[in-house]
């Protein structure tokens, strides 16, 4: 007879110190086969083996529902399906439209986070036009025409009544000074 299963018929003879001994025993067999099961789970998941294994134990050696073991293989086939209820209650809670189970889980980009955010471009933008149409007016309407109004080089040409190789002069030489402005401009 394996030392876990003497303490298995200790703690169902009520002995509630041999809860304390069990865990030490058993707690890598039942690591893996909780690893296992969680394999088996979607990547989304939030609940971790040690924690499975935390809550299927406190599970198995609660006194009210304290079952009878026969052997250490029959304690192993509790643990696991004690695992098994832990996920699928634990899938359930996660899949109620309550608890946002309509939602898929999006995973946080961190390039995204290094990269500045849209509206700090923009106001990067705004400063660095603002400086650029006492350097170059007839450009800086450009740029506006074309950035902001969605113009197309022939269409930001006539509605200025200059001639398109002007305009993509004006629009080459507007990118660079810009370019230039916000990448030196203090933050």
């Amino acid at each position: 007879m394996s030392d876990v299963t003497q303490i298995l018929f200790q703690i169902e003879g009520g002995d509630s110190a041999a809860t304390e001994q069990l865990l030490p025993l058993v707690y890598h067999e039942l690591k893996r086969i909780a690893a296992s099961k969680l394999s088996q789970e979607s990547s989304a998941r939030t609940l971790q083996p040690t924690a499975l294994v935390h809550e299927a134990f406190v599970r198995l050696v609660d006194v009210d529902s304290q079952p009878k073991w026969e052997t250490r293989g029959h304690f192993f086939a509790a643990a696991a399906e004690a695992m098994r209820r832990i996920l699928v209650e634990n899938a359930r809670r996660k899949a109620r439209v309550k608890r946002g189970g309509d939602r898929e889980r999006e995973f946080l980009d961190e390039a995204a986070l290094a990269a500045p955010a849209e509206d700090e471009r923009l106001l990067d933008l705004d400063a660095a036009l603002e400086k650029f149409q006492a350097v170059n007016a007839r450009a800086h309407e450009l740029v506006k025409l074309r950035y902001f109004a969605g113009l197309t080089s022939e269409q930001a040409a006539q509605a200025l009544g200059i001639s398109v190789a002007t305009a993509e002069r004006d629009w080459t030489y507007a990118k660079v000074w810009l370019r230039r402005e916000m990448l030196h401009a203090p933050s």
